[in-house]
């Protein structure tokens, strides 16, 4: 089974940065400063989306400055990564060594993707990964249909685990396996919309669901 990951939110406890460095980067670009919850909705979109959704009156220079600030707060915030959520870690090896084909469908540019990685020393984790910057971003299921590609499995074969709407919609749109996690940034009765397989209250609970799965 080949078994995707959204990272900031499902693997990684990265919301409250990520707030704070959109925040920051709409103060830079004299824009009004959102409330957290609402900057939490577009996590896991690709940036230019996020932006434009978060401040549709903005100008294109306006977002311009937008990205470019919100890459240098992060870069700066993110010297030491964001936590990942209890379990992820002895979940991962638990599935690779069982034989399981990893992979990581982001939101994150790839340079921040593999900023990360190589900072919490997980490159060898995955086997594979899509970001939002090389394809289409989420919703949109591009990014799960090009893994599919790349390891030769068909939708069946795989789950995609993640913790917002986005995440589930590009899953549903192809008929993948799905499961949402309770712990991130979307409500759950927003996560339910997308039929979800499971909604998992903890990583652990993921683990079982694709073992059981798979046996």
């Amino acid at each position: 089974m080949l078994c995707i990951f959204d990272w900031d939110g499902t693997l990684s406890n990265s919301a409250d940065k990520i707030v704070s460095c959109m925040q920051l980067a709409a103060d830079d670009a004299k824009l009004p400063e959102l409330p957290g919850s609402e900057v939490q909705k577009i996590i896991g979109l690709g940036l230019p989306e996020a932006i434009s959704t978060l401040y549709p009156e903005g100008s294109q220079s306006q977002w311009d400055t937008m990205r470019e600030m919100y890459s240098t707060h992060y870069i700066k915030a993110d010297q030491i990564p964001a936590p990942l959520f209890e379990g992820v870690i002895d979940g991962l090896e638990k599935l690779k060594s069982d034989g399981f084909t990893l992979a990581v469908a982001t939101g994150k540019s790839r340079r921040g993707l593999d900023r990360v990685l190589a900072r919490l020393e997980m490159e060898d984790y995955f086997h594979g990964s899509r970001c939002a910057d090389e394809t289409r971003s989420k919703p949109h299921p591009l990014m799960l249909e090009e893994l599919l590609g790349e390891f030769g499995r068909p939708a069946e074969q795989a789950v995609m685990v993640g913790d917002t709407s986005f995440d589930l919609a590009m899953a549903e749109a192809i008929d993948m396996p799905r499961i949402g996690v309770s712990y991130g940034v979307h409500e759950v009765d927003v996560l339910h919309q997308h039929k979800p397989d499971l909604i998992a209250d903890h990583f652990d609970e993921v683990i079982e669901w694709v073992l059981q799965a798979n046996s």
